[in-house]
């Protein structure tokens, strides 16, 4: 390592053992708490499969909320959707990738840590500003949109298709394979979809999008919105479409707000 006007400057090897050195740290995190949840099986489970009872807390503010406003649809009706194994080793390889995947969620914060700080050597002082503002709210949102398609999005899809039957001579079987890869893929792309207003921040300080261009497109983002939202929650209410609609509108709202005030530096 050598050393310039008080900087040290590490050479190609270094910067590798030191990315080496982060990566074992990072996967012992996460092995760490994969172990934990694996442990836990049966209180991990019971957070993971409770939105298909019927008495989740999402149906249980919806029984609420449904003497407040005259639509239909609001308060589902109880139901308890029964999954079941078609694999021999199947339940245990779902253990394990939903072990990992809590791991993951849990240890997210130290890992994005270890890599800023890998990085941050190579970045200038407004450089660092950046990153360190994107990391930690991209961070926060896609926490967010997690949070959101577990309580709100993912329960009403699956109250939906769980119970949808084209005819009663025809019931419904659900894998606990298909539960589950709904389930991590509605997070996911809702936490992506969160990532909304940090991703127009980052572009206004590049000068790719402006306030007025927000604002022109505004009716079109709204279709978009609409569409996508009856995407994601095929149900036949137009209450369920609405509150799914109406975060996403929001998000497009707040990303006008952060352009408007974006300062390019």
């Amino acid at each position: 390592m050598s050393e310039t006007s008080g900087v040290k400057v590490q050479t190609f090897w270094e910067h590798l053992d030191e990315l080496r050195g982060c990566l074992v740290k990072i996967a012992f995190v996460v092995v760490l708490f994969g172990i934990i949840a694996f442990l836990f099986k049966g209180e991990m489970f019971d957070i993971v499969l409770a939105p298909k009872q019927g008495d989740f807390v999402t149906y249980r503010l919806f029984a609420v909320v449904s003497g407040w406003f005259p639509f239909e649809g609001i308060t589902p009706d109880t139901f308890s959707v029964k999954l079941i194994n078609t694999g021999l080793a199947e339940q245990f390889l779902i253990h394990m990738k939903t072990s990992i995947y809590v791991g993951v969620l849990c240890a997210s914060p130290y890992i994005l840590y270890l890599l800023f700080r890998f990085v941050s050597p190579a970045l200038y002082s407004k450089e660092k500003k950046y990153v360190s503002r994107m990391v930690a709210g991209g961070y926060v949102m896609f926490m967010l949109g997690v949070a959101l398609s577990y309580f709100l999005i993912f329960p009403l899809t699956f109250r939906f298709l769980g119970t949808y039957q084209v005819s009663t001579e025809v019931e419904n079987m659900i894998s606990l394979q298909s539960y589950m890869d709904t389930l991590m893929m509605m997070n996911l792309m809702m936490g992506i979809v969160f990532e909304i207003p940090i991703l127009c921040w980052l572009l206004a300080q590049f000068g790719l999008i402006s306030v007025e261009f927000m604002r022109r497109y505004r009716r079109h983002a709204v279709v978009i919105i609409l569409v996508v939202a009856a995407i994601i929650t095929p149900t036949s209410d137009v209450f369920t479409l609405l509150l799914v609609s109406l975060p996403m509108w929001l998000l497009y709202e707040i990303s006008i707000l952060i352009v408007k005030h974006t300062k390019r530096e």
